[in-house]
């Protein structure tokens, strides 16, 4: 079966928690959004999703439940400096020196804040690990969702079928049908006079020739088949669909333009209906 370019993943793991979500596009395209300071996990896990999926634009988003940690640096040189800097302005000023603990605080570079990095090969390990398990969840979420899509498809198809043997039916009948408007003209046209039977029958197989609508529907009986084996197939086969797609539009264009009656005319608008249908749904498909 094939799978459907839509899914959803989640796994978490210690304080990881990474998600997976896809929609519809031509490529294969990944973006990975990650917390401030945990920017290395970008491309290990780009590289580990672009091996197990094929086509879809997929967003890979990894949250950490761990608050990000500091902790605080004391410059003694600093303040150092600045109890000389007091000391030497009350000895030569006679200002009141009234620098405290609390002081060290607000002065600019006596205490800094220092942010804490996580573990870089030990958080790469975790988050792997989690997307590993996102990735297999998501990848079962696409296909469930392609064996939806292959089951509707295949109702297409058989509507499909069902059209085209209408069109097929309908040629020798527009053949007789033609044959009997031309005797019915030339009979207007000449009144009483011969009318040459052989001549009739030679324009009714000129019109059944150029309305002979065998050839695509046999290319289309084909195609059919093709897409049955695609879906049959499994795995990354939606561009091979949506070409062979285009070889349907092809063979119900040509047959439509063959065709001059109401009737057929609206079998053929309703198999060109079926096929865009179709259409539609492969490009969901992977």
């Amino acid at each position: 079966m094939p799978n459907s370019m839509t899914g959803y993943g989640r796994a978490s793991k210690g304080s990881l928690t990474v998600e997976l979500r896809s929609v519809n596009h031509r490529y294969l395209e990944i973006t990975v959004r990650v917390p401030r300071g945990y920017l290395f996990l970008e491309e290990p896990l780009k590289s580990l999703a672009s091996r197990q999926i094929n086509r879809g634009k997929v967003e890979i988003g990894v949250t950490a439940d761990t608050p990000e940690t500091t902790r605080l640096t004391f410059s003694r040189t600093v303040w150092e400096g600045y109890l000389a800097a007091a000391k030497a302005l009350e000895d030569e000023y006679g200002v009141v020196n009234d620098l405290a603990a609390s002081a060290a605080l607000r002065l600019p570079d006596v205490m800094t804040a220092v942010r804490t990095e996580p573990e870089t090969e030990a958080v790469t390990a975790l988050a792997c690990e989690a997307a590993e398990e996102a990735i297999a969840d998501f990848r079962a979420v696409r296909e469930r969702e392609g064996a939806r899509l292959a089951v509707d498809i295949e109702g297409k198809l058989r509507e499909i079928e069902r059209l085209a043997a209408l069109i097929g039916a309908r040629m020798p009948e527009n053949a007789a049908a033609y044959r009997e408007r031309l005797l019915v003209k030339m009979s207007e046209v000449l009144e009483q006079k011969m009318i040459d039977e052989n001549r009739i029958l030679t324009e009714a197989a000129i019109y059944a020739d150029r309305i002979c609508v065998d050839e695509e529907l046999v290319r289309l009986k084909s195609h059919i088949a093709a897409l049955r084996g695609l879906l049959a197939q499994g795995g990354a086969t939606g561009r091979k669909m949506d070409f062979l797609m285009q070889e349907f539009s092809r063979e119900a264009n040509t047959a439509g333009s063959k065709c001059n009656d109401t009737e057929t005319i609206g079998y053929v608008v309703d198999l060109k209906s079926e096929i865009e249908k179709i259409r539609e749904q492969v490009q969901n498909i992977e």
